[in-house]
C-alpha cells in the first residue's frame, strides 16, 4: 500500500489566532485522510533570539516529502515565510492550494502577488470550498 500523502500546512503562525486557523486546516486534512505537517507543532515555534536553523531544516525536509501544500494567504501581503514555502514547493512540482478569508482581498486575481496567484492549483475563500479542493487533491493523489 502506498504511503499516506502528506500535506504541508503553511501560513503565518505568530499569534494564537493564526495557529488556531492552521490547526483547523490540519484537522480538516486529517479528516479527509491526509497525514500532515504543521510547522509550529512539528518543528516548534522558534525563539527569535535562539537558533532558527533546526526550524528551517525541519520545514525544508517536510516540504521535500509533502505531496501537497495548503497555505493561508490572509493579510495585506502574503507572509514572507509562507511565500518562500510556496515558491520552494512550486519548484518541486507540488500542487498548491491557497486559502484566503481576508475580506480586504476582494479580488484575489488582482490583489494577490501574481507570482503567488499563478502558482496556485486552487484557491478557496470559504471553508466548504477548501474542503472540496482538498477532497479533489486526495482523489488525485490516491
Amino acid at each position: 500500500m502506498p504511503p499516506t500523502p502528506e500535506v504541508y500546512i503553511a501560513g503565518p503562525l505568530f499569534t494564537p489566532g493564526q495557529r488556531q486557523m492552521l490547526e483547523a486546516i490540519d484537522a480538516l486534512c486529517r479528516e479527509i485522510g491526509f497525514a500532515t505537517y504543521l510547522p509550529h507543532r512539528d518543528a516548534g515555534v522558534f525563539d527569535r533570539d535562539g537558533d532558527s536553523r533546526p526550524f528551517f531544516e525541519g520545514d525544508l525536509r517536510a516540504l521535500q516529502r509533502a505531496a501537497l501544500v495548503v497555505a493561508v494567504l490572509d493579510g495585506c501581503d502574503v507572509d514572507s515565510g509562507t511565500a518562500w514555502e510556496l515558491g520552494y514547493a512550486y519548484a518541486l512540482g507540488r500542487p498548491l492550494v491557497g486559502y484566503l478569508t481576508d475580506v480586504r482581498i476582494a479580488r484575489p486575481r488582482a490583489q494577490l502577488n501574481p507570482m503567488i496567484f499563478n502558482a496556485l492549483t486552487g484557491l478557496a475563500t470559504r471553508w466548504e470550498d477548501l474542503a472540496a479542493l482538498l477532497r479533489d487533491q486526495w482523489a488525485a493523489l490516491r
